[in-house]
């Protein structure tokens, strides 16, 4: 999993305490999620509303790993 480095600098000075808190998820879900770990588009839109950003950036961020060969 790949650490939500981005998000951790949105947050700013906020603890993820209160981000959690503001959001509505607990501070360990909050974690996971800064951690890179699983993420549904309703939490997205909750941590997003908190921070005043475009939610749709959680996933422009993702990258999907597929374990397809290409084939000449």
């Amino acid at each position: 999993m790949k650490k939500r480095i981005w998000l951790i600098e949105k947050r700013g000075d906020l603890t993820q305490e209160q981000v959690a808190l503001l959001s509505g998820i607990s501070r360990s879900a909050y974690s996971n999620i800064e951690n890179g770990r699983g993420l549904s588009v309703k939490t997205a839109k909750r941590i997003a509303k908190a921070l005043k950003f475009d939610w749709k950036l959680f996933f422009e961020n993702e990258r999907f790993v597929t374990n397809q060969s290409k084939t000449a």
